[in-house]
């Protein structure tokens, strides 16, 4: 049902002025995964910033900065998909669960659950196998820092994204249902 416009908070003052107030901003819940994401990002940034002047304004580019630019973006991607994982947000298909008969869908949830801490868990696995077998060997191409810097913010994504993902089952476990089974809820339901 649409609200009507008598249900709408007023804008328009007796003064026939504009009047809209924000509501306060609340960060008290935002996850120590965001505060990351955000400072990796500000980084990130700033590096483009520094890039675009010296190569616009300076006419001499500073060539370190497009290699260092693409690893920020790396640690932005992996420090975000982890908030994906917190929000339980990531793209997903619900539409069989709707035909599913009740104890099927909550055992195809439950198996989704199980599989995305596998999956996270094995390429942490993974990412560490590489790092070992890369050794210090590697270097960056323009910097001269080991590229196990860069896959270490990879293998503390995908550590991070476990951790999340178990909690995010553990969660559906004792809720008794998850996202799939009931789209319209979200994370904050109880």
């Amino acid at each position: 049902m649409t609200p009507s416009i008598d249900d709408m908070p007023a804008v328009m003052g007796d003064d026939g002025q504009f009047h809209a107030q924000d509501e306060a901003v609340d960060l008290s819940d935002t996850k120590l995964e965001a505060w990351v994401a955000l400072g990796f990002f500000w980084i990130l940034g700033a590096t483009v910033f520094y890039q675009f002047f010296t190569r616009y304004v300076m006419n001499d580019s500073a060539a370190w900065t497009e290699e260092i630019a693409r690893y920020l973006l790396i640690a932005v991607v992996f420090t975000g998909a982890t908030i994906g994982v917190v929000k339980n947000n990531h793209i997903q298909v619900d539409f069989f669960y709707k035909f599913m008969p009740t104890p099927m869908a909550r055992a195809m949830a439950t198996v989704v659950d199980v599989l995305r801490v596998g999956f996270f868990a094995a390429a942490a696995v993974l990412t560490v196998m590489m790092m070992l077998k890369l050794g210090s060997n590697s270097r960056m191409t323009m910097v001269d820092l080991p590229m196990n810097w860069v896959y270490g913010i990879c293998l503390l994504g995908f550590i991070a994204m476990a951790f999340r993902s178990v909690q995010i089952a553990l969660f559906h476990h004792r809720r008794g249902y998850s996202v799939l089974e009931r789209p319209e809820s979200s994370m904050d339901d109880k």
